[in-house]
């Protein structure tokens, strides 16, 4: 299936490793024009590299921190400058530390909600001009499982990335049928270098407990995920907006 991505300048945040370099891939893959970013120059370099390799379409990358508003601005209006515009937005954001929500401070939400939901924000602000004065354009949110199940272990993110929620809803009314979609994808375990650290020396063998208890008996491959981006920023998405696509291999069990 062609989606129609050949040309697209697509600016996938967080892409230096991941979830988000898994989406530059197959964006890439498809004929995309992709920049990246991330904080270590080392861990961009050899994600360009990666991209690179595998399409046609040109690849820049830039190191800086999400939570700098102004640096985030200027990496969206930069990509737009290299490439030729802006057709797609990727947000994604870094985790947060894992526990119950009655173990943090206030200065610790305060925190999470500025790595968890600012940069979503202030990136799709300063991308909005640029995908409406195309007349078509795809705004994917990287979220996570948790803001439809919130697990007691992750209770910094569940709080924070709700409000990635409010705002994609939000800005359904407010794009209109300006040609742009946008929608929030929301990933449960997936086996990314971040998830194998967070289980220290056992992963595999816990990662295996958790598998157990997911419906399709197996973590996700961040391929997979890579894919499902893809379509979603693809021409046969344009009338899916404003939805909450959980890719979590069944593990959410509640309905609505």
């Amino acid at each position: 299936m062609d989606l129609g991505l050949r040309g697209r300048v697509a600016a996938v945040a967080g892409s230096s490793s991941g979830l988000g370099l898994a989406v530059a891939k197959a964006l890439a893959a498809e004929g995309a024009h992709v920049a990246l970013c991330g904080r270590n120059l080392e861990k961009l370099a050899r994600a360009e590299a990666e991209v690179a390799a595998i399409g046609p379409g040109r690849v820049t990358s830039t190191a800086f921190d999400l939570s700098d508003d102004v640096a985030a601005a200027a990496w969206v209006q930069d990509t737009a400058e290299a490439l030729g515009g802006l057709d797609i937005l990727v947000t994604n954001s870094g985790g947060v530390p894992g526990g119950p929500v009655d173990s943090f401070k206030v200065e610790d939400y305060r925190a999470a909600f500025d790595t968890n939901l600012i940069p979503h924000v202030s990136l799709t602000l300063a991308a909005l001009p640029l995908l409406q004065d195309r007349g078509w354009g795809r705004v994917l949110m990287i979220a996570s499982e948790v803001v439809r199940q919130p697990n007691p272990d992750y209770g910094l993110s569940a709080v924070a990335r709700l409000g990635i929620l409010g705002y994609m809803k939000g800005l359904v009314d407010a794009l209109g049928d300006s040609g742009v979609t946008v929608n929030v994808l929301a990933p449960g375990y997936h086996r990314t270098k971040m998830l194998t650290d967070q289980f220290g020396e056992d992963a595999d063998a816990e990662l295996a407990k958790v598998a157990e208890h997911i419906p399709l008996g197996r973590i996700g491959d961040p391929d997979d995920f890579g894919a499902l981006a893809a379509f979603y920023a693809s021409n046969q998405a344009r009338y899916i907006t404003g939805s909450l696509v959980m890719a979590d291999g069944g593990n959410t069990r509640g309905i609505g």
